[in-house]
């Protein structure tokens, strides 16, 4: 078997120091030496021609990394259905960490309880240099416990302090609703019909925190429905509501269904309003107005953000903008007693 090049052979071969191939590796200078551009050239040359691969484990003791960053998800991450909620996520993450020169590692084999946990007795979350956090919902003790063991680590999406402020980066869902009421506002909407839980995860409360302090300023009256209402659209009718706004997307593709049957005009008699993309498979060709999340943005800012963590050791938190979308299922207030809209 041949022998594995070292550094020393590329050094020996390039007429040049191990030190300088090891700076010309990790792309830095050391302690004030400066590295010709023709000198970096010959190593790499040399590198090229060779095929010469790093040793990680050698990288490692001389940065005290090994260039692979984990993502741990809470929910299976590859369904294999056409709406894939996390797919621009991943994709985000692995262009960050290419860019950057990492390696990914998902984390898959920690199932406590039927759900996945980041510790367990087998927990292999220390292989990486840090770690992404992707799940709609996250558990507060795992929260708590990276960061009691300083484990360096960047949420997807935000989250409330656990033990300690939590490094995120998440959408900034109450700015991006806001704006939602505000635009039905304008067009003549003064009673409108929240459809959700308003509570729970951070993401889903953020929603409705938007929603209420937008309904506050503008002045306008809302009901707050539950989603899985057994007579939605009857409950939806009797609110008096002109302007309903859905939680969850996937929630508002059957609410369109029963209302077509109820003979219940979208939007003429009834503007729907989505607060994101759908997070459940659901088949709909609607061009719902609401707005776009960053997925793919966030997944990337992740990785940016996590390099930060480990390169600085503090703790950033980011909020993306969400980016509105026109549609067709909101227009003017019909004025029911003229039939002309306002």
């Amino acid at each position: 078997m041949a022998r594995r090049l070292t550094q020393q052979d590329i050094a020996r071969m390039a007429g040049v120091s191990q030190t300088t191939v090891s700076l010309v590796l990790n792309n830095r200078a050391g302690n004030g030496v400066r590295i010709s551009p023709e000198t970096r050239e010959r190593v790499l040359r040399v590198i090229r021609e060779t095929g010469y691969i790093a040793d990680p484990a050698a990288r490692r003791l001389a940065e005290g990394r090994n260039r692979i960053l984990g993502v741990f998800t809470y929910e299976a991450v590859f369904p294999a259905t056409s709406a894939d909620f996390y797919h621009p996520f991943l994709v985000g993450i692995e262009e960050r960490a290419e860019e950057a020169g990492c390696d990914l590692l998902l984390f898959t084999s920690a199932r406590v309880s039927g759900r996945r946990r980041i510790f367990h007795e087998d927990s292999r979350v220390r292989l990486a240099d840090g770690c992404v956090l992707l799940g709609r919902t996250v558990d507060s003790d795992d929260l708590a416990r990276l960061i009691a063991d300083q484990i360096p680590f960047v949420s997807v999406g935000r989250r409330d302090d656990a033990g300690g402020p939590v490094p995120y980066v998440g959408a900034d869902y109450p700015a991006a609703t806001r704006a939602l009421v505000q635009r039905a506002a304008h067009l003549g909407h003064r009673r409108l019909v929240y459809v959700g839980t308003g509570e729970g995860a951070e993401s889903t409360a953020d929603r409705f925190t938007g929603f209420v302090q937008a309904t506050t300023d503008l002045g306008v009256t809302f009901s707050r429905l539950p989603p899985d209402h057994p007579d939605l659209l009857g409950a939806v009718r009797a609110t008096g509501a002109t302007a309903a706004f859905f939680e969850e997307q996937a929630d508002a593709v059957p609410f369109l269904q029963a209302a077509a049957e109820g003979d219940l005009a979208i939007p003429d008699d009834l503007s729907v309003i989505t607060l994101g993309s759908a997070t459940r498979p659901v088949h709909t060709d609607t061009d719902f107005t609401g707005f776009r999340i960053p997925r793919r943005e966030m997944g990337r800012k992740a990785v940016e953000l996590l390099t930060k963590v480990l390169e600085t050791g503090t703790t950033p938190q980011e909020l993306l903008p969400c980016d509105l979308i026109e549609g067709s299922t909101l227009r003017r207030r019909r004025d029911e007693r003229k039939g002309a809209w306002l």
